[in-house]
């Protein structure tokens, strides 16, 4: 074991351990019971680490040229060999102080790598401190959110693409089935025909809004408090280090990132968060409608409506034979409940930042995190374990079209909306056809003009 101090005191931490005492310390303060911080939020504060190494590096903040040097290798260095080093920021995601354990966990790790690249032993911090040098011009208040945002970034980008696919699937299925009539349904009662083709088509549309709306919320992440330090007044930092961060940010991105207009704003306030939240929230209740439509269409498969043929997946039961249940569905709908409740915690953290920060980040990360991941492996069974190998029951789908008094509903023009009200509570009533109820009121071919299936749509 080593010895390190802070302000608080001493504490043991292992001699062969990158990470340091406020790690230490956060551990013990913080009980595991939920995930460690996202490997991908630690790969994105080790660019922004890099990125703020050469901005200081520009402003000429050093008299020992090494450092710098130094810092940008550690950087490069535990990006490149990431696994090798992930359990040295292995503590809890949710905690107090705003991200501030995160914050001083990358820095001390950077800072003990750094230090061994200039021949030193770990916890050395005459060669490298991790506050003085590796948070040089930075607080865990802007950078903390910078990482942040770079990482929803990222996994909105992922669930986008993956968006886009089932998207695809949706109108392909669209085209495949454009003319096949089926009974719409308000209410759950029966309403007037439709066809799969424009049900497939309307899921895609919908979905399409939520693709826009996650564009929307991930643009405006684009924007990083990165220099305001503390609160945004950019204490500690110099004019030199202003001009070149984002610029460097930029380099070690690859994003098109660019600076608040005002600072102060963009420390203590997390609307950006709530509005990601809500296109989450937004796709989880569209796929969950979506879903559980699916589930409806495709129940049965002998006493239910029975127009969709969902992909059999697995056995339902443990004591029916040969039962089959729509697990997908099923699978996407909780996971959208899920997200649902997430948009609770963050809209409440969101709420809950008083003054100059909002304290609360970590528990908003944590949630937005895990929607994108979530929405993402649901949008990927979703697609490739139940989309993919829909089928329509055709034949199924006519049968209860003819059937339907409500197609009635295509004879009001010509008799009256008083007459074909009294031919449907007739064809309710003795289970019969609406052709058969029409008589000589129409001509064949009238009728059959009129119940044409392609009668039901005005181009």
């Amino acid at each position: 074991m080593r010895k390190e101090h802070d302000s608080l005191g001493i504490q043991s931490v292992p001699q062969t351990a990158y990470y340091g005492i406020h790690t230490v310390r956060a551990r013990g303060n913080f009980p595991a019971v939920s995930s460690v911080n996202d490997r991908e939020l630690i790969k994105n504060f080790l660019r922004v680490k890099l990125a703020c190494a050469r901005a200081n590096q520009k402003a000429g903040r050093w008299d020992d040229e090494r450092v710098p040097l130094a810092i940008i290798k550690a950087c490069q260095d535990l990006l490149a060999h990431f696994e090798e080093y992930e359990d040295e920021f292995a503590i809890p995601a949710i905690q107090g102080g705003a991200g501030t354990s995160t914050n001083m966990n990358v820095n001390e790790v950077v800072a003990n790598r750094a230090i061994e690249l200039l021949g030193g032993q770990k916890g050395d911090y005459q060669l490298v401190n991790p506050n003085d040098d590796v948070n040089k011009s930075q607080s865990t208040n802007d950078t903390y959110p910078t990482a942040g945002h770079l990482t929803m970034i990222q996994l909105t980008d992922r669930l986008s693409l993956t968006l886009k696919k089932v998207i695809a699937t949706l109108k392909q299925l669209a085209e495949k089935y454009q003319t096949t009539l089926k009974m719409g349904r308000t209410q759950l009662e029966d309403a007037i025909p439709t066809t799969f083709g424009r049900s497939f088509h309307a899921y895609a549309s919908l979905l399409e809004r939520d693709l826009k709306r996650l564009k929307a919320a991930r643009d405006q992440l684009l924007t990083v408090p990165l220099g305001g330090t503390a609160i945004g007044t950019s204490l500690t930092a110099t004019h030199e280090y202003l001009k070149n961060v984002i610029a460097e940010l930029q380099n070690a991105t690859l994003l098109p990132v660019k600076g608040c207009e005002d600072l102060i704003d963009g420390v203590q306030n997390t609307d950006e968060y709530v509005q990601l939240s809500g296109a989450y929230k937004s796709l989880a209740v569209d796929l969950s409608k979506m879903c559980n439509d699916l589930r409806l269409l495709g129940s049965g498969p002998q006493n239910g409506l029975g127009e969709l043929n969902l992909p059999q997946r697995q056995a339902g039961s443990s004591i029916m034979p040969g039962k089959v249940n729509p697990v997908i569905p099923e699978f996407v709908t909780q996971t959208a409940y899920q997200v649902i409740g997430h948009d609770a915690t963050i809209t409440m953290a969101a709420e809950a930042g008083q003054l100059e920060l909002n304290a609360f980040e970590p528990v908003m990360f944590f949630d937005l995190f895990d929607d994108a991941r979530l929405l993402n492996g649901a949008l990927q069974t979703l697609n490739e374990n139940c989309l993919m190998g829909i089928t329509v029951n055709v034949e199924r789908c006519r049968q209860m079209v003819e059937s339907s008094a409500e197609a009635a509903t295509a004879l009001s023009p010509l008799l009256g909306y008083e007459t074909v009200s009294h031919l449907v509570k007739k064809a309710l009533k003795e289970q019969r056809p609406i052709r058969e109820l029409v008589g000589d009121r129409l001509t064949t071919a009238e009728l059959n003009q009129a119940l044409a299936p392609t009668a039901f749509f005005v181009k």
